[in-house]
């Protein structure tokens, strides 16, 4: 299996709800988003709104209990003002504040907050990890092994 993550599906209790979350923190959703799913193309993966209980009868398990909270999801920022005006974006579109933005003990600066549906995210900034203009996020140690070869 190829190390890597295409797409992280989020079940959630209301789509609509959802949707006009993520919209108030100004992603665009997919052309490809349907009746019953939203989708959001990231750099190099999608983010997935699916219906808790739809999401449950497609892993196999109709009618199980989907949690959340087991995982953070974490979008990295450029600096400190970013980390804290993203946190600031997502309390006022409804977020729930888990952790307010603060230094940490690796050296780095970040939150938490919850999404309407209690999925976790984190917002960061972490001096050691550069990133892309896009916004994404290679280790350091995986630009020195491509610059050797």
């Amino acid at each position: 299996m190829d190390q890597r993550v295409s797409m992280i599906t989020l079940g959630v209790a209301d789509l609509e709800r959802a949707g006009a979350f993520y919209s108030a923190l100004g992603w665009q959703k997919a052309a490809e988003s349907q009746p019953g799913i939203t989708f959001y193309q990231c750099p190099g993966m999608v983010l997935g709104l699916f219906p808790l209980d739809e999401l449950a009868k497609d892993q196999g398990r109709p009618g199980a209990h989907l949690g959340s909270g087991a995982m953070n999801i974490a979008q990295n920022q450029p600096d400190r003002q970013a980390v804290d005006a993203v946190f600031e974006q997502a309390i006022g579109a409804g977020a729930t504040s888990m952790k307010p933005p603060q230094e940490v003990f690796w050296g780095g600066y970040s939150g938490y907050f919850a999404d309407p549906d209690g999925h976790a995210w984190e917002i960061a900034h972490n001096p050691f990890f550069p990133l892309a203009r896009d916004g994404t996020l290679t280790l350091p140690s995986e630009i020195d092994r491509e610059i050797e070869t």
